[in-house]
């Protein structure tokens, strides 16, 4: 946007509720202008019920496209024209591309952290994962590690009834093979060191060390983590959490949140320009968008 907004520039944006904290303007603005591009990001607080109305807006103005977040990323499905296999089977979308008023819902949470994972040297085919947490972030990640391939995955949630719930899902949906392991009931207990070992990876969804509560971290037995295991955290802010500090001590490799934010934003990008996203603009400003909150 050298010249400014103009009567050509495209428009995208996020819908959520709250928008306030997002990083994805300043993500993405820069990466317009990193690549020269006659796109604007911009943010649009969008209640529950003034989703439909939201959505059939980016037809009526001609939007390029939006991301979703909470709370809309399952109550838009019936609202959109197509969707890919991955935003099927994950029951989410958090990318809509307007492709001439058809409407087509991706989900590039699930690719975005892939790519992350991958980028740290791990590859899913075969291993088994272990997850803590079950909300929606874990589910858009576990299907997509089995579709990769993965051979077993693992859920420990501190509510079991949805651990239960997320693991009978993601194996209807693709097939895999599921456990579950109980969250301890009891202040001080932790989960078994057998898991821990078991594990090739180990994906950490709850929001458990999140800033501002960045002594917070999951009852797991970190000693038992070994060089070769992978750690990662889904939560981005702090880049280096609790629980990424904890494995590290113990030989893990870890892969922050930071990651699938980035790979995430970076897919929407390339789904709506068709340019590849300028990936190192995107990763500094994220990082400077992190120390100024």
């Amino acid at each position: 946007m050298a010249n400014g907004i103009s009567g050509r520039t495209k428009v995208c944006g996020i819908f959520g509720c709250p928008v306030e904290h997002t990083f994805s303007p300043a993500m993405h603005n820069a990466a317009f202008a990193a690549t020269e591009l006659d796109y604007v990001y911009v943010p649009f607080a969008v209640a529950p019920h003034s989703l439909a109305a939201a959505v059939e807006a980016i037809r009526a103005l001609g939007l390029a496209g939006v991301n979703l977040t909470v709370p809309h990323k399952e109550a838009v499905l019936p609202l959109l024209d197509g969707l890919s296999d991955e935003a099927a089977r994950i029951g989410a979308v958090n990318t809509i591309i307007n492709r001439d008023g058809y409407l087509y819902g991706e989900n590039t949470d699930g690719k975005g952290y892939l790519k992350a994972l991958r980028e740290a040297g791990f590859a899913p085919a075969g291993k088994t994962v272990l997850f803590l947490g079950a909300g929606g972030s874990a589910r858009a990640v576990a299907v997509q590690l089995a579709l990769a391939g993965a051979g077993k995955l693992v859920f420990a949630n501190r509510t079991e009834a949805r651990a239960a719930e997320l693991a009978r899902f993601v194996a209807e949906k693709t097939g895999i093979r599921v456990e579950l392991v109980a969250w301890p009931a009891h202040a001080g207990d932790k989960l078994p060191e057998k898991m821990l070992a078991d594990a090739d990876l180990v994906v950490q969804t709850t929001s458990l060390g999140m800033s501002p509560k960045v002594y917070e971290t999951v009852p797991l037995p970190f000693a038992s983590f070994r060089p070769g295991q992978v750690a990662s955290d889904l939560v981005y802010n702090p880049v280096q959490t609790l629980f990424l500090k904890k494995a590290s001590m113990a030989g893990a490799v870890t892969v922050s949140g930071l990651g699938m934010l980035l790979y995430q934003g970076a897919l929407a990008f390339e789904l709506w320009t068709g340019v590849t996203a300028p990936l190192a603009v995107m990763r500094e400003v994220l990082k400077k968008e992190l120390s100024n909150r």
